[in-house]
């Protein structure tokens, strides 16, 4: 049983607007799966966004995401020949932009979120004094439509479901970046070496709990304001929160910042607010 989540093709109206909102925010082509299992949670989404979206449009979140970015150390990888998993040019470039939008939107939501849910758990700290950012982002690169587990080959689905399990999460927890990386099975084959030296035992855990506390470090200057959450729900948005930037998002930051690296580089490629 996977996540519950509402997919942005399946996205009623007001959750579509809210969709909308957070991908012009964001600077990002998709919406991800913590604000889609927000959708699934009765009246959670549009609360969550109503707290969460000054800081994701503030300008504090571009300067903070950068020093995020810039501060995990990963282990060494060596080069990797794309070439050897049927990638050209063509298949590089759809490949760069899925990395790039996971990249931003995780660093974005770790920040977010965690300013987030630090404030509920000190609802009597004092807010930040959040400024907007000047101008828009970016429009951002389009990609490649989000696959359905079901709807993946039973190969190309277990490589998913084994990527995964890498991540100490709750079962049903899927990373959308490796369902978005399905149409390359070569590649879902390949990361297990390509990334080898981080997943290896003790190392992910090790880079996913640095780049938490430098998150939290830079969440405490983006406190958001103090709204209820929906009577109710507040067991589940704690548990999502807790999970989420415990180790989800900490996890596959690390995981986008490591493949980056192995990409062919391109000047001036990042999105504003990412680093170069």
């Amino acid at each position: 049983m996977t996540l519950p989540e509402i997919r942005e093709a399946d996205a009623p109206p007001e959750a579509a607007r809210i969709y909308d909102g957070i991908r012009a925010a964001s600077g990002l082509p998709l919406v991800n799966l913590i604000w889609r299992h927000f959708a699934a949670l009765p009246g959670v989404l549009p609360w969550a966004w109503e707290v969460a979206g000054p800081v994701v449009r503030s300008a504090q979140m571009d300067a903070a995401r950068q020093r995020l970015a810039a501060r995990p150390s990963l282990p060494a990888l060596a080069p990797v020949d794309w070439n050897s998993v049927g990638c050209g040019e063509a298949e590089i470039a759809r490949i760069r932009a899925i990395v790039l939008a996971y990249t931003r939107g995780n660093l974005t939501n770790l920040l977010a979120l965690t300013a987030l849910r630090m404030r509920l758990q000190e609802p009597d700290a004092p807010a930040a004094r959040l400024e907007p950012t000047p101008g828009i982002p970016a429009a951002p690169d389009p990609i490649d439509p989000l696959p359905r587990l079901a709807e993946l080959g039973p190969g190309v689905a277990r490589a998913v479901q084994a990527l995964s399990s890498r991540h100490d999460v709750r079962p049903g927890v899927i990373p959308s970046l490796y369902l978005h990386l399905a149409p390359w099975p070569a590649i879902l084959d390949a990361l297990p070496v390509w990334l080898g030296p981080l997943y290896a035992p003790g190392a992910l855990e090790q880079a996913s709990a640095a780049i938490r506390r430098h998150a939290e470090e830079e969440a405490r200057l983006l406190m958001p304001g103090t709204t209820p959450p929906p009577a109710g729900s507040g067991a589940e948005i704690r548990s999502a929160l807790d999970e989420f930037t415990g180790r989800v998002i900490p996890d596959l930051s690390t995981v986008c910042l490591a493949l980056h690296g192995l990409l062919p580089q391109q000047g001036g490629e990042f999105p504003a607010g990412m680093p170069g």
